[in-house]
């Protein structure tokens, strides 16, 4: 037993000598030292976290959800991204306000907060703060994507590290919004969103980021179940996010650089669908939070509503006024007549004409309204109709494109 001690001090002595000659060993261990330190640093954060976490959020929404923070992504002199036909801040505003509604109409209890109501610009450090003065206890900021022309599907964010080069390029784009802001540079200059700074707020905000994830999943789970593909729930690093105190997410409700997409995302009963989406998934935390069973139903008048813009989008009951031009958009030609109600029409209501000895067949009628016209054909091709285009009218009868364009302008 002396014989291991002795052995041992002439150990530890042979090494502090070594310790002491040796450079790069001494740099070494100092360098793992500090590393050992943070991790132990770390673990006792997460420790601690951990033991309060529970007590932290019971504390936190323990009279319930009593307010509810709608964040429209980008608006006014900020577009977002966009597509062909439409862009971010419009659809986004939509479906921001329908979500809004739904809300308000089963819990009249929750108040609904707007960061906007209107096409308006709203800096981001703003938007938390609306969030944060006035105690909300959840967070829905609502955006539209942006990426290659194949890049498909919606997914939700939480503050987070990225973990994949595409997930940062989401926040980058949506970050970027502080450019259009004045003083930006002043404002943000001492803002982190280094790795380090990102794992410091988690711990921070410990308390809420599994509530963050647990709404966020939800709202995935309800986006596929309306056949929207499932890109998941994911982590970045959103100044939003970043910036407010409660259960928080970023939506990315699709592409609108994919073009199927950006048709689906500009439909208005697709908006209204990804609205009432986002409300089921809220009943169910909602419900699960404050421990009561309750069934999850769509917002009020949501069938009403979708079979009314159905109608407004079918409807071919315009009465023509003289010397007017409208657009309609042709779906279907044929050498013998057919029936308004075929099945080749898919349920579309559809008007016909004759010309040049064949039987052509229309549907929707738009009075000296093209680009709402080209937004119909979309529609169409994405109801299957793949050759359908746009043709004008005058005094019920087809005149050139050119000639209808030259009327609209004078």
């Amino acid at each position: 037993m002396r014989y291991g001690i002795f052995f041992a001090q002439d150990e530890l002595v042979n090494l502090y000598n070594v310790y002491k000659t040796d450079a790069k060993l001494k740099n070494y261990i100092i360098v793992w030292s500090f590393k050992l330190k943070t991790v132990l640093f770390i673990f006792l954060l997460l420790t601690v976290n951990n033991l309060n976490s529970q007590e932290g959020l019971d504390d936190a929404l323990s009279d319930g959800i009593k307010t509810v923070v709608i964040d429209p992504g980008h608006g006014g002199k900020d577009p977002g991204c966009h597509g062909a036909i439409t862009n971010e801040k419009k659809v986004v505003l939509e479906i921001g306000l329908k979500l809004g509604e739904y809300i308000k109409e089963k819990y009249p209890e929750i108040e609904v907060i707007y960061t906007r109501d209107t096409d308006v610009f709203v800096e981001l450090d703003e938007r938390a703060k609306i969030a944060n003065e006035n105690k909300a206890d959840l967070f829905i900021c609502i955006h539209a994507n942006a990426a290659g022309a194949s890049a498909h599907g919606a997914e939700t964010y939480v503050l987070g590290l990225h973990r994949t080069e595409s997930q940062q390029k989401v926040a980058e784009r949506e970050n970027d919004i502080i450019h259009f802001e004045e003083n930006s540079e002043e404002k943000y200059k001492d803002f982190d969103l280094s790795p380090d700074a990102i794992i410091a707020k988690q711990l921070q905000l410990s308390v809420f980021l599994d509530q963050s994830i647990n709404f966020a999943s939800k709202v995935q789970s309800q986006f596929k179940s309306i056949g929207r593909y499932d890109r998941g729930v994911k982590q970045a690093g959103f100044l939003v996010l970043y910036k407010t105190t409660m259960p928080s997410v970023l939506i990315e409700t699709g592409f609108l650089t994919n073009k199927k997409e950006e048709n689906f995302l500009d439909d208005p009963v697709n908006q209204i669908k990804m609205a009432n989406s986002i409300f089921k998934a809220f009943q169910e935390y909602k419900s699960e939070i404050e421990g009561v069973n309750m069934m999850v139903v769509d917002g009020k008048g949501f069938s009403e509503e979708i079979k009314e813009v159905e109608q407004k989008l079918d409807s071919n009951t315009v009465e023509e006024k003289k010397d007017q031009i409208y657009f309609k958009v042709q779906i279907e030609t044929s050498k013998t007549k057919m029936k308004l109600t075929d099945t080749r029409f898919k349920g579309v209501y559809v008007t016909e004409y004759q010309q040049d000895g064949l039987f052509k067949y229309t549907s929707g009628i738009f009075e000296s309204d093209l680009k709402s016209a080209n937004k119909y054909k979309n529609v169409m091709r994405d109801k299957g109709f793949e050759h359908a285009f746009v043709v004008a009218f005058k005094n019920g009868k087809r005149i050139p494109m050119s000639e209808a364009l030259k009327l609209v302008e004078k």
